[in-house]
């Protein structure tokens, strides 16, 4: 990760990002109660049922994995990613759910001349279906939902100055099975698994190089990824507490060359534990608060990161 490479120059944060945070918190105080819910659970929210929420998240690492190799850098230091993400869910019918979530995102390293970038990043839309919901030995429920999401990115940010870069800038498509088991206590487990195919990434360049090969071209094949994620936590009237272990598969792609900056096309792995919590205030009708915590275990060419996420989520009925 080369100290010599060109600066990216620095931007304001967009008024936009404070002036919607502002709204949504205007908004809470007139909205009615829901249970927890997220993108990727097995839950689905109820039929005219409208969810509209804003998190904000604290990335930062000082180690990384270049290929297997656990190092740190001093041209980085420490590398801190925040955002800002704003999404929109609502419940078409009791079983079918459609969501839309826009993050904002900006990155900056502590050492050497990098400089930080910011910018909208992505737009995902997505659709979850309720398969099937049975009642099992009379004490708990299963059930199982599909997920569907698109994604492209919203903004023209280079993807080709990792690991500053705020995305990778390919579109994408995911399908995501959910299995989630309740029991009457409030104690459940889940598990899910999801394949996401990638499309290609254009560059500001004629030419690379990656995983032993010049390439003339602009042109980058991005390998699909495979993800999954197994937890259980405790859910009763208000309060859901979700621990989760999550992983992700590059399927394809090379690894970080020695003393080199990340690829967009590189093997992207790792394993990580992250537990939320989420809690509808019993004086403000409607009014959700969500706070959540994530360490990175294991990785292939990531930050070894520690995240941090709070957010607020107002829930009305139409």
């Amino acid at each position: 990760m080369s100290p010599s490479l060109p600066a990216c120059p620095r931007r304001s944060a967009p008024l936009l990002v404070h002036a919607a945070t502002l709204v949504l918190l205007a908004l809470a105080v007139h909205a009615t109660p829901a249970r927890g819910q997220t993108l990727d659970d097995g839950l689905t929210l109820p039929r005219r049922q409208l969810r509209v929420g804003v998190e904000y998240g604290h990335d930062r690492w000082d180690r990384y994995w270049e290929g297997t190799l656990r190092r740190s850098n001093e041209n980085i230091g420490t590398l801190t990613t925040q955002s800002v993400t704003w999404t929109a869910g609502y419940g078409v019918t009791s079983r079918l759910t459609v969501f839309a979530t826009i993050p904002h995102v900006w990155t900056r390293a502590s050492e050497g001349v990098l400089q930080e970038m910011r910018g909208w990043q992505d737009v995902t839309v997505a659709a979850k279906l309720g398969l099937l919901e049975r009642r099992v030995a009379d004490r708990a429920t299963v059930g199982t939902v599909l997920l569907v999401a698109v994604g492209a990115p919203i903004s023209d940010y280079t993807p080709d100055f990792l690991p500053l870069s705020i995305g990778l800038g390919a579109r994408r498509a995911t399908a995501r099975g959910v299995v989630h088991l309740r029991d009457h206590t409030g104690v459940f487990a889940e598990a899910g698994a999801g394949h996401t195919w990638r499309s290609t990434v254009h560059l500001d360049r004629p030419a690379y190089y990656t995983d032993g090969h010049l390439v003339l071209s602009d042109e980058v094949a991005m390998p699909d990824v495979f993800d999954y994620a197994v937890g259980a936590g405790y859910q009763r009237g208000g309060l859901r507490l979700p621990i989760m272990l999550v992983g992700q598969r590059t399927l394809g792609g090379g690894d970080i060359r020695r003393q080199d900056m990340p690829f967009v096309s590189n093997r992207m792995d790792f394993v990580r534990l992250q537990a939320r919590a989420m809690y509808a205030l019993p004086r403000a009708r409607g009014v959700m608060l969500g706070a959540g915590f994530a360490r990175t275990l294991t990785g292939r060419n990531v930050g070894q990161s520690t995240t941090l996420w709070a957010g607020l989520t107002t829930v009305f009925g139409l």
